[in-house]
């Protein structure tokens, strides 16, 4: 199914937010598949945040930017994209959770709870004490990305997650609509109207 068809899906399924994460586009083709996923989003007033390229972000008038530890500063970043803007951060450790409370962001994502095959980089998983632990010292609202499934989800939220990022678990989905609704369900049995994210 075309990525665009999964991502309309998954918005009428309640998907609140949509991260589009391309790693290997060139310039061009990304902007290109941005501009096609933000017409969709706007459409049904769902922000659409760009994965690591503050410049595309910029580009296509996205809501904001993701940021993994080796992108643009935090404060450039925010500086670029003005005060409006959504700005997240990845935080693999406490210490980089910690730091982060330092950072003008409007979330961190608490990466990766469970070992995923997105983030092959990343061998060791948080596990559900890291939520806990990162999501009570963490200033900011906390999003747990990482192998998050219908069968965990709900637990990820009980440890103190305010939100999930997914990847698998709709886009692989037969049918992304219905996952993303049963998704929601899972998130909302810890803890009442949570985002989550794509």
């Amino acid at each position: 199914m075309p990525l665009h068809k999964v991502v309309e899906k998954a918005v009428k399924g309640g998907v609140t937010i949509v991260q589009l994460r391309e790693k290997y586009l060139n310039t061009n083709n990304f902007i290109e598949e941005a501009l096609e996923i933000k017409k969709i989003l706007d459409f049904h007033g769902v922000p659409l945040v760009i994965n690591d390229r503050t410049d595309i972000a910029l580009a296509v008038g996205a809501s904001g930017v993701h940021l993994g530890r080796n992108d643009m500063p935090c404060h450039l970043a925010r500086k670029l994209m003005g005060p409006d803007k959504i700005i997240g951060l990845s935080v693999e450790t406490f210490e980089q959770a910690e730091e982060a409370n330092q950072h003008d962001v409007d979330y961190i994502a608490i990466s990766p709870v469970f070992v995923t095959a997105t983030k092959k980089e990343l061998t060791n998983g948080l596990g559900i004490d890291g939520v806990k632990k990162i999501s009570e010292i963490s200033r900011h609202p906390a999003v747990a990305i990482g192998s998050i499934k219908m069968y965990n989800a709900a637990k990820v939220i009980q440890a103190g997650a305010d939100g999930i990022a997914v990847v698998s678990a709709i886009c692989s989905a037969r049918d992304p609509e219905k996952a993303a609704r049963k998704l929601i369900e899972e998130v909302r049995k810890g803890k009442n109207k949570t985002p989550c994210f794509m």
